[in-house]
C-alpha cells in the first residue's frame, strides 16, 4: 500500500496545476442529476404508481443492480448489444441489469416460486447512444408490475391493461391509447405471409419500428437488409396496417389464411376473450387492437401491449398522432423455464411504466402552469418575535418533532421576525408558531397562518393537534 501511495503522490506532483485545470465537472453521458424541485415531481409520480400497484394487491421485491453476465445473455434479441458488461471481479463476469423482467424470472426460478404478484421500482442500465432530449438515458428507472402463476386465460392480462389505464388517467398526462397485439398472431401472420421461421424474430424487430418509420422504410429494411422476398413483405404490409377492436378480431377469425393457422387462431381467440374482459372493466375506448405492434424483445410469447400518448394534430384529422410510448408489457411464459434446471415453466404477464418519459411530460406541464412546487413537507416554522428566545424555540421544536410534526426553525440565535416570515413565503410553509415572552407566561403559542396572516393563541399542550388539523386540509 505504501508503495502504491508513493506512486500516486509522485503522479500527482507531476500533474501539478495542469491536472487541476483539466478536471471536468459533469455527469456521465446519458445520466442526470435531479434537483429538489424535480425530485418533488418525481415522488408525486412514484406515489401515484405505487398506490395503484398496491391497490391491485402487489408485493414488492428488490434484486441486485448487477447480475451474472450469462443470466442476461440471449434474452433480449437484437438489443443484447446494449447490455453494460463490467470488468471481471473476483472470477465473476457481471453485467448491469438491462431491465427488471429477466432478474424477476431468475428470482422466481432460483426460489422455486410459482405464484406471485409483485412490483419492483429500480434503476436499469443500457449502453445506448443517449438522446436525452427524447428521454433516452443510459441509467433510468423502471416501474414494473407482474403477475406470475398458472391462471385462467386473459384475466391477469386484462388486469395489467386496467392498471396502465388507471395510472395514465390518474397522472393526467393527456389523451392516451393502449395498443394491443399477440405474438402468436404475429407469428401466424408471418407464417401465412411466407416468412421462413428462422427469420420470425428479426422480421418482428423490423415491424416493431413502424411507430418510428413509415411502412416503405420498414419494407426496404426487410427486403434489403434481412433478405425477405418482396411478395412476403407486401403480404405483411396488408396486415400490419390494420387496427380496430372486437370487429377486427371477428374479421380476422374469418380470414381464409389466418384462420387456418393454429397459432394465429389461438391468439385471436384469446384476444377476443381479452376484449370481453376489457369491456367489463369499461376501458375499451382507450384500447386498440393493432397488428403493427411487435415489441422487439425476444421473450414475449402471447399478448403484448404498449401505451402511447396521442395528440390530435388539428380538429379535421381523425387519426391521432402518437407522441411516444409511456408504458409497455406483455406475456412471457417461457422466460422462467430458461433459468429452471428442470425447465419448469411459470407463466407470467407484466407491465412496465415508462417513468422517465412521464416525468419529462409532467415537468413540462408544471413549468407551463407556473404552479409553485414545494420541495419540503414542513408544516410549521417555529419562530420568535424577540431576542434571547433560542432555548425556547429549541424546546418547542423538539416537542413538535416528538409529536410527529414536520417542523423547522432558522439557525440563528436572534432572527428577525420578518426574515422568518419571508422564509415561509419562499418555501411554502403554511404555519408559523411564534413564541414570545408574554406567550410563555400565558402557556400559549401564537399560531399564524402564512397565507391569510390570521393569528390565534393556542394552548401549548394542544399545539401539535391544532397543527395536524390545520395542515391535513391543505
Amino acid at each position: 500500500i505504501a508503495k502504491e501511495m508513493e506512486k500516486l503522490l509522485e503522479m500527482e506532483t507531476q500533474l501539478g496545476d495542469e491536472g487541476k485545470s483539466k478536471f471536468v465537472l459533469k455527469t456521465p453521458k446519458g445520466t442526470r442529476d435531479y434537483n429538489p424541485k424535480q425530485m418533488a415531481i418525481r415522488e408525486r409520480v412514484f406515489n401515484a404508481i405505487i398506490t395503484c400497484f398496491k391497490r391491485h394487491g402487489a408485493e414488492v421485491i428488490d434484486t441486485p443492480v448487477f447480475e451474472l453476465k450469462e443470466t442476461l445473455t440471449g434474452k433480449y434479441g437484437e438489443d443484447s448489444k446494449l447490455i453494460y458488461d463490467l470488468k471481471d471481479q473476483g472470477g465473476e463476469l457481471l453485467s448491469l441489469r438491462y431491465d427488471l423482467t429477466v432478474p424477476f424470472a431468475r428470482y422466481l426460478a432460483m426460489n422455486k416460486i410459482i405464484n406471485i404478484k409483485r412490483y419492483h421500482i429500480a434503476k436499469v442500465y443500457r449502453r445506448d447512444n443517449p438522446a436525452m432530449t427524447r428521454g433516452r438515458y443510459r441509467e433510468f428507472y423502471q416501474c414494473d408490475f407482474d403477475i406470475a402463476g398458472q391462471f385462467d386465460p386473459m384475466i391477469p392480462d386484462a388486469e395489467c391493461l386496467k392498471i396502465v389505464h388507471e395510472i395514465l388517467s390518474e397522472l393526467q398526462l393527456g389523451d392516451f391509447l393502449i395498443k394491443v397485439n399477440d405474438r402468436r398472431i404475429l407469428d401466424g401472420m408471418f407464417a401465412v405471409c411466407g416468412v421462413p421461421e428462422s427469420k420470425f424474430r428479426t422480421i418482428c424487430s423490423s415491424v416493431d419500428k413502424l411507430d418510428k418509420m413509415p411502412w416503405e422504410d420498414v419494407r426496404s429494411e426487410m427486403v434489403g437488409e434481412k433478405g425477405l422476398s418482396p411478395e412476403a413483405a407486401d403480404h405483411i404490409g396488408e396486415y400490419v396496417q390494420l387496427h380496430g377492436g372486437l370487429d377486427l378480431i371477428e374479421q380476422l377469425l374469418q380470414d381464409p389464411k389466418l384462420s387456418q393457422n393454429k397459432l394465429a387462431k389461438e391468439g385471436l381467440g384469446d384476444m377476443k376473450l381479452l376484449f370481453e374482459y376489457l369491456t367489463l372493466f369499461g376501458i375499451t375506448g382507450k384500447i386498440s387492437f393493432d397488428l403493427s405492434l411487435a415489441r422487439g424483445l425476444d421473450y414475449y410469447t402471447g399478448v403484448i401491449f404498449e401505451a402511447v400518448l396521442v395528440q390530435q394534430e388539428n380538429n379535421q384529422v381523425e387519426e391521432p398522432v402518437s407522441v411516444g410510448s409511456v408504458a409497455g408489457g406483455g406475456r412471457y411464459d417461457g422466460l422462467v423455464g430458461m433459468f429452471d434446471p428442470k425447465g419448469r415453466k411459470v407463466p407470467c404477464v407484466g407491465v412496465s411504466i415508462g417513468i422517465e418519459r412521464i416525468f419529462s411530460i409532467m415537468e413540462q406541464k408544471l413549468e407551463a402552469s407556473a404552479e409553485k412546487i414545494r420541495t419540503t413537507e414542513t408544516q410549521v416554522l417555529v419562530a420568535s418575535a424577540q431576542k434571547k428566545l433560542l432555548e425556547e424555540r429549541l424546546k418547542l421544536i423538539s416537542e413538535l418533532w416528538d409529536a410527529g410534526i414536520k417542523a423547522e426553525m432558522l439557525y440563528k440565535k436572534n432572527p428577525k421576525l420578518l426574515n422568518q416570515l419571508q422564509y415561509c413565503e419562499d418555501t411554502g410553509i403554511p404555519l408559523v408558531a411564534i413564541v414570545g415572552e408574554q406567550e410563555l407566561k400565558d402557556g400559549v403559542v401564537k399560531l399564524r397562518v402564512v397565507a391569510t396572516r390570521e393569528e390565534v393563541d393556542v394552548r401549548r399542550e394542544s399545539l401539535a393537534e391544532e397543527i395536524k388539523t390545520r395542515t391535513s386540509q391543505t
